[in-house]
């Protein structure tokens, strides 16, 4: 028991964390109705700001300017905690000016995307202005003298203190929404906006308040935590945001003392696994920390699904169009040209950026499926690329099954998965669905992708995939001294097509218009005999499998797989690609593949502009907000708006009467 104690008192430290971030993200709704996935990686940076001025410099997060202004030394705590204080409040105000209050009456998907955007922007800057000290540590900032507690249980104290610093941090916010006039008009706006505003109350002050608040109390609990964790560009991003989730599920994300009393938990419980694992050999040996997350969210969803708050608002946004399936020989044919010329014609490194743009253009291709057609958003999908990945290793090197049937399997084993963490979609939608499928994908791959039981031993790079054959015709991506084959690149395409027209097909079909009812209104399309469970089911798995043959794709091109190349920025990356392409149209995923990171555009704009690849993640992340800000129906469907637009007013030009002269 004893033993037991001290890992439980060890996981205050990170209880505490979990704990203030899931308030952070109750303030957050509270203010402004909007889950900020991009919330950790903010606070990630302000604490990467008060590490840099205590090394004598501060950050600069704007391309072009200087990477940093130089004090010369140490600016000292207190300026350094003002300064990164004033930060943090500083970029909690434009980042709601700037990025979500042009989204105000935005499709939740959009809001989902941008906040994607965000995570993309801020770790792509810590990557840059600290690409040699990703890993930073600073002084000690609470005390670290060792505490005896019950049971002769000695800890460090500082984690205990940080507990402390929150739970003071918890009553403030607590007193503050009861009983003061902020607090209160914040508390009626979340209820009925619309009322609010009868009473003299502006929304969007409020809104802009809470993300002052938020970001205040993320970056002042990073900070003080980044003694006893080193500072890296994930750690705070996903490892205690999703946690946080968790927590604030918990609370409904209404009540400010049950998150934070679930996010201790939490902490505590994640932090006795490390004594189970030694203790029991049922236990499992890895991702029990991660998965106990999910856990909790999927409690909190069977339990309080339906009773989640759904913050109404002045007007709602309509969802994006989706446009008739028309499948053209010139549609079909002009990309397929395109690609085999280049992979024949150009070189190398041209044909990678081919073969990446046509991978990213099959993982669209589900997310089209999914969200475009099925209005689910889903941040999982390469963790199902990864199942597949992964299950192709074990069908084709331990049990010599043979091509196309091992991919085909893989697929089906990754439309298996798709079908578990759809499950939850029965009973909740939009955002709360995107915080499910975040955490399942956490979970598969902590579960899965770390196991050296699946995934082999990591020294060796991970699990082996041969190459694809078709009788003794090899068909792979390297051949003895031949690398990057054009044969591998064609067989790509190939299946891309056949996955783009299948998607087409499915528009047109029968399972297609269940799809887009259901997508349009659930109690309507159940009124008229659309078994609504089953068509989230149904999507889920068609999904999924697209997903996993996108991750056989991955696996066959780099003749290994690992967990580096489906973890959740993965994931993220492939939801915000596939929205900033179109994610309602076949068209639409062509495009997002196009303008994949490492995709033909980015290759084309870096061969050209020489520097561009240093910034094109955080380009991208940039050109991902903007999308869902200026238009939430990709470029695809920007430019399909446009072309209808000028169609349609030449139409009126001829239809027009002929003035007759007096």
């Amino acid at each position: 028991m004893t033993d037991y104690l001290f890992f439980l008192a060890l996981g205050a430290g990170a209880g505490a964390i979990i704990a203030a971030f899931g308030l952070g993200l109750v303030v957050t709704y509270q203010g402004s109705g909007l889950v900020n996935f991009g919330y950790g990686a903010m606070a990630t940076w302000s604490g990467y700001v008060y590490a840099d001025l205590r090394r004598g410099a501060y950050p600069f997060p704007i391309p072009g300017l200087p990477d940093r202004y130089h004090f010369g030394e140490d600016v000292g705590i207190w300026w350094a905690f003002g300064l990164s204080l004033l930060t943090a409040a500083l970029m909690g105000l434009l980042v709601y000016q700037l990025v979500f209050r042009p989204l105000y009456r935005a499709p939740a998907l959009a809001k989902v995307v941008a906040s994607i955007g965000l995570v993309i922007v801020f770790t792509a800057l810590i990557e840059r202005r600290f690409a040699d000290n990703s890993g930073l540590r600073v002084d000690a900032i609470l005390p670290r003298e060792p505490v005896t507690l019950i049971n002769d249980v000695t800890v460090p104290r500082d984690g205990l203190w940080l507990m402390f610093v929150v739970l003071l941090i918890t009553a403030a916010v607590w007193i503050s929404s009861r009983y003061t006039r902020l607090g209160l008009a914040t508390r009626a706006a979340a209820g009925n906006e619309k009322g609010a505003i009868l009473l003299g109350y502006s929304p969007q002050r409020l809104a802009q308040a809470s993300f002052v608040l938020a970001s205040l109390i993320g970056a002042l609990v990073v900070i003080l935590a980044s003694p006893m964790i080193q500072l890296s560009s994930g750690v705070f991003t996903f490892g205690y945001l999703i946690p946080a989730l968790g927590a604030a599920l918990i609370g409904a994300f209404r009540k400010v003392w049950p998150t934070v009393i679930a996010g201790l938990a939490i902490g505590l419980v994640q932090s006795s696994f490390t004594k189970m694992q030694t203790d029991f050999s049922w236990f499992p040996q890895y991702g029990a920390r991660e998965g106990l997350p999910f856990l909790v969210i999927i409690v909190a969803m069977v339990f309080l699904g339906e009773r989640l708050p759904d913050r109404g608002s002045v007007e709602h946004f309509r969802m994006p169009a989706i446009p008739s399936a028309k499948v053209t020989p010139l549609s079909v044919l002009l990309p397929v040209v395109l690609a085999v010329g280049g992979l024949l014609v150009l070189d190398p490194l041209w044909r990678g950026a081919i073969m990446t743009t046509t991978i990213a253009t099959v993982l669209a291709l589900s997310l089209v499926l999914l969200s475009g057609f099925g209005g689910q958003p889903s941040l999982a999908q390469m963790a199902f690329a990864g199942v597949a990945g992964f299950s192709l290793s074990k069908l084709a090197m331990q049990w010599d099954i043979p091509f196309p049937l091992a991919p085909i399997l893989a697929s089906l084993v990754a439309m298996v998965f798709g079908v578990i963490v759809g499950v939850p979609a029965l009973r909740v939608r939009g955002t709360n669905l995107a915080i499910i499928t975040l955490a399942g994908g956490v979970a598969i791959g902590e579960f899965v992708f770390k196991n050296p039981k699946y995934v082999g031993d990591a020294s060796t790079g991970g699990a082996k995939v041969p190459n694809p054959k078709l009788g003794n015709w090899d068909l792979g991506l390297i051949l003895g001294d031949k690398a990057s084959r054009p044969i591998f690149g064609i067989l790509m395409v190939a299946v891309a097509l056949v996955l783009a027209i299948g998607v087409a097909n499915i528009r047109k079909s029968a399972s297609g218009r269940r799809m887009l009812a259901t997508r349009s209104n659930e109690r309507a399309a159940n009124a008229v005999g659309v078994n609504i469970a089953r068509v989230k089911l149904e999507v889920f798995a068609a999904s999924a499998f697209i997903a996993g043959v996108g991750g056989c794709l991955i696996a066959y091109r780099f003749g290994s797989v690992s967990d580096a190349s489906f973890g959740s920025v993965a994931s993220l990356t492939a939801l915000a690609v596939a929205y900033l392409g179109g994610i309602t149209c076949v068209s639409g995923a062509v495009t997002s593949g196009i303008t994949a990171s490492a995709g033909v555009s980015f290759y084309l704009l870096s061969r050209v502009t020489g520097v561009f690849g240093q910034w094109e993640v955080f380009i991208g992340g940039i050109f991902l907000i903007l999308t869902a800000i200026l238009n939430p129906e990709g470029i695809a469907g920007g430019l399909r708006t446009q072309v209808g637009a000028q169609r349609a007013a030449k139409a009126a030009k001829r239809t027009d009467p002929v003035p007759v002269p007096s």
